[in-house]
């Protein structure tokens, strides 16, 4: 498999743990291995899951970056001060720890969707994926154009 992709629902269960899946896993296994750093999203309300050669890529990108502008720092605060390393256990599961779950309003045993986007794991609370993913059809139209013009 070249990269993540499709959605899975799923419920977390009673420990905060989600099953990471299989097709996911073996991405993981044939791409990168089983190191993974969670973290809050900049502006979203669900967490991404980074296998460890793309956290330190993008690790080394923000070293490069002005450390006094206050777009930098405001990612710097809430991106990678809210990372958490973990490793996929013997299961398949990751623990996605309290204070990552209360900042996305994911609670235990709750519904979630684990979304792939190629290089990144996304982690959502079912309903808030469901409000993020529904589009009138004006909005709908207009994100076609737009992609339209950038060749997709």
């Amino acid at each position: 498999m070249i990269g993540f992709f499709g959605r899975h629902n799923q419920r977390l269960d009673e420990k905060g743990r989600m099953i990471v899946p299989a097709t996911f896993r073996d991405v993981l296994k044939g791409n990168y291995g089983n190191n993974l750093y969670i973290t809050a999203t900049l502006n979203d309300e669900c967490l991404q899951i980074f296998p460890e050669e793309e956290w330190k890529g993008l690790m080394e990108k923000v070293k490069t970056l002005p450390k006094t502008n206050e777009a930098v720092k405001f990612f710097k605060r809430k991106v990678i001060g809210s990372a958490v390393e973990c490793e996929v256990d013997k299961q398949g599961r990751v623990l996605i720890p309290p204070s990552l779950r209360e900042d996305v309003k994911i609670e235990l045993n709750a519904e979630i969707v684990v979304a792939g986007l190629e290089n990144i794991i996304e982690v959502w609370d079912k309903d808030r994926w469901s409000q993020v993913i529904k589009r009138g059809s004006d909005e709908i139209k207009q994100i076609e154009a737009e992609l339209s013009g950038l060749g997709v």
